[in-house]
């Protein structure tokens, strides 16, 4: 609810104060641009939805449809931005976002950059105005002065750079969330795809050190609920499984499976 007691699509920032209680979140990359499907996501109970403007199917047109059609069954939508880029965040936000996700982050300048992007002056370099879905469309101008407080910070550390610099990338205020790219990350460190590698479990448990070392968030994409489940295990709180298009196709084709090999 907004102070005038009216309900209101954005989140207000309740994931980001959960992340920072230490709840356990699950949710799901949303990446196919239909905004019916990701309704049908936020329908199955999940904590919050990635949209994906990195390697989704569709841009920022998303965001009109999807993030009030998740609202509406009370989950928030974080969006991977294209970039670091000033303008891709606060567009983002404008519309109503939970938090931004930054991908290809390679250095702490970088995730300070980010952070800048999400807030406005003198904070950070965030374009001001009310006439928008963050702001009730004007009729709610005090959330500019929430905003910095609400917005979630998810930076990704799937770089060999962002690797190197994690501790000092979670100490950053603004940064809520390290969350690992494990296709970008494995391929960095050599081992493409094998997130069962030495390596690759060398560098997660790295990322986790870190954040529990400054009360930062971790969280990473795994395929299926059995993984979420081992990783939340281990203290992984923001946790993805699979994508909108990955999770439909995997249990087709094995319905599919089921269907022609006949009764059993």
């Amino acid at each position: 609810m907004t102070p005038t007691g009216l309900p209101s699509p954005t989140d207000r920032g309740r994931l980001k104060a959960r992340l920072a209680d230490g709840a356990t979140t699950f949710g799901t990359f949303v990446g196919g641009a239909s905004p019916l499907v990701a309704e049908a996501c936020a329908a199955a109970g999940l904590d919050w939805l990635l949209l994906d403007l990195e390697h989704g199917g569709g841009g920022e047109e998303q965001l009109r449809t999807t993030i009030p059609a998740a609202a509406a069954y009370g989950v928030p939508t974080v969006v991977r931005a294209e970039t670091t880029e000033r303008i891709r965040a606060g567009r983002i936000l404008d519309q109503g976002a939970a938090g931004v996700m930054f991908p290809r982050v390679d250095s702490v300048a970088t995730a300070e950059q980010a952070v800048r992007a999400m807030r406005y002056p003198p904070a950070g370099e965030r374009g001001v105005a009310t006439y928008n879905r963050a702001c009730r469309f004007g009729l709610d101008p005090g959330a500019l002065d929430r905003a910095d407080e609400e917005v979630l910070g998810v930076i990704q550390v799937e770089t060999l750079g962002a690797l190197r610099e994690v501790d000092t990338i979670a100490a950053l205020d603004g940064v809520d969330v390290l969350f690992v790219g494990p296709r970008d990350l494995s391929h960095a460190l050599g081992v493409p795809g094998q997130v069962g590698a030495p390596v690759f479990l060398e560098a997660t448990a790295a990322v986790l050190a870190a954040g529990r070392q400054h009360g930062t968030a971790v969280g990473l994409l795994v395929a299926d609920g059995e993984s979420a489940h081992r990783w939340a295990e281990q203290g992984w709180r923001f946790v993805a499984i699979g994508s909108d298009t990955t999770v439909l196709a995997t249990a087709l084709r094995r319905e599919l499976a089921q269907a022609t090999a006949g009764p059993s």
